[in-house]
């Protein structure tokens, strides 16, 4: 049978009777409460409105007034209340007294609304968040039901791996294997080193410990991000964040959403910037020359894309196509420099490089709009070259494959372009048959200080003759440079000695 919490106050509001359960719940004693205000429970976070409308349920109109009220207890926790009030009467129908029934769902309330009020009742707020690692790995592994049982038996048995000095006592499950430990900074009787200290122990108890569910057993480990202070809640958050994207597994997260809202600023302007570019035509294309290394005569150019700005000044791609990309005006980009590629080909006679991303081939936008140039610029094809960027992971490999053979059959050559780092690996020489190695410029701007690069370049070029492969190094600064790559038999060269990117 469910037990509930009961209350009698007198007409003004004062407690004259409570039952244990309500003492039980709030942590105060019959003895300090009878003869107290009612208000002594009341939460600062509650409008005003809110009393205002009771009293006036059960004083004015005489009704029984029902809903949920949020407390606070003994040590300033927060509690909610499912509460009904109702006025009792003697033979005059006069109001004699109020008595309360009240029933405590603090478990049903979200678990972020309950850390979100202990937070905003704290002087200096300390938030731990936890998040079970690869738990999407997990889902898809085990499967939902699996999943969500691992996540319940962590709730459960997460204060028998709390070493004895931690003094948290609540764990607020945010789903999707996202936990949180809050604390009120100073009341913690140790210093913020010994917390951390004491965090690391924890997380080393959690990896040394499995988990039983239905007779299998399930090892998990966490990450965990801590933060205290002014934005504890939302600086911990980011700290998770942080983690998975810089493959750690403890941060200190102070000041961090901070930081991150300074990026997202950034990030803002940059879009604007691209937009404006975009809508006054300020997305160009220029074209670096490519020398053969033998006759030192210009045979190709590379396409490069570029903004103007407000100020007329001409920025790079690293200052904004990643944010382009975040931002969905990438393909927008791509589209600009597609057409300002194909036409290039009509002010020289050499062969025009363009750089094509796996996104750009796996969009079918993009891939349409490629084919639908292709046969209108049909006399060009063989001074065409697609350079591919292994920028991101391969999603449809099938597709790209098909896209290759395509376009080659169809005359276009096929490059690999930053050879010999990130994705580009000898697997990738396999499937696509390129026609041409670009050669990674970080291998090239120290092949003359660096012997390991020089020994990884002479590879590259001895298998790329091989394999009938033409080679191209970028990155070419100097005479110094030029000469070595032509006597190790790079067949072209690329970089500032030669030419910067220009107008054609």
């Amino acid at each position: 049978m469910r037990v509930l919490s009961f209350q009698k106050l007198d007409i003004y509001g004062n407690i004259t009777y409570i039952n244990q359960k309500f003492c039980d719940i709030s942590g105060y004693k019959k003895e300090y409460l009878i003869g107290k205000k009612h208000n002594i429970l009341r939460h600062p976070k509650n409008s005003s409105s809110l009393y205002k409308e009771i009293w006036n349920t059960i004083k004015i109109e005489n009704r029984t007034w029902h809903g949920t009220i949020m407390n606070k207890d003994k040590y300033d926790n927060s509690f909610y209340m499912d509460t009904m009030i109702k006025p009792i009467f003697d033979t005059q129908k006069n109001v004699i007294e109020y008595i309360s029934l009240q029933h405590d769902i603090s478990d049903v309330i979200s678990p972020r609304r309950l850390l979100n009020d202990f937070i905003n009742n704290s002087v200096e707020p300390m938030v731990v968040m936890m998040e079970i690692e690869h738990f999407g790995d997990i889902e898809k592994y085990y499967g939902i039901e699996i999943s969500e049982k691992i996540e319940k038996k962590f709730e459960t048995d997460f204060f028998d791996l709390l070493p004895n000095h931690c003094e948290f006592d609540k764990i607020y499950s945010s789903g999707y294997g996202v936990y949180a430990l809050a604390q009120d900074k100073t009341k913690s009787t140790y210093t913020t080193n010994e917390i951390i200290a004491n965090i690391h122990i924890l997380q080393n108890d959690i990896l040394n410990t499995t988990l039983h569910i239905d007779m299998f057993e399930y090892d998990i480990s966490v990450v965990i991000s801590m933060a205290y202070g002014e934005d504890a809640l939302l600086n911990a958050r980011h700290g998770l964040m942080y983690l998975k994207n810089n493959n750690k597994r403890f941060t200190l997260a102070n000041g961090l959403s901070k930081e991150e809202s300074r990026k997202s600023q950034k990030n803002l302007e940059i879009l604007t910037m691209i937009r404006k570019a975009i809508n006054s035509l300020n997305i160009v294309s220029l074209f670096q020359p490519i020398i053969n290394n033998k006759t030192k005569n210009v045979e190709k150019y590379e396409s490069l894309v570029r903004l103007i700005d407000e100020n007329g000044k001409v920025i790079s791609p690293f200052y904004f196509l990643d944010t382009a990309k975040k931002g969905q005006y990438y393909s927008q980009i791509t589209s600009i420099v597609l057409d300002n590629s194909f036409l290039a080909l009509n002010n020289t006679d050499a062969d025009i490089s363009i750089n094509l991303s796996i996104l750009d081939i796996e969009k079918k936008a993009t891939r349409e709009k490629i084919y639908s140039l292709l046969e209108k610029h049909n006399k060009h094809l063989h001074r065409l070259v697609f350079e591919l960027l292994e920028d991101e992971a391969v999603k449809d490999f099938d597709l790209v494959k098909s896209f290759i053979h395509n376009v080659k059959t169809m005359g276009v050559k096929i490059a690999i372009d930053d050879f010999g780092v990130g994705y580009s690996n000898f697997e990738r020489l396999l499937e696509y048959q390129p026609d041409i190695l670009k050669i990674d410029g970080s291998l090239i701007k120290n092949i003359d200080k660096n012997p390991l690069s020089f020994n990884i370049v002479e590879t590259i070029v001895a298998f790329a003759k091989k394999e009938h492969i033409l080679t191209v190094a970028e990155y070419v600064e100097n005479e110094d440079i030029f000469n070595i790559l032509n006597d190790l038999g790079i067949d072209y060269s690329q970089g500032y000695y030669f030419g910067k990117p220009s107008a054609l």
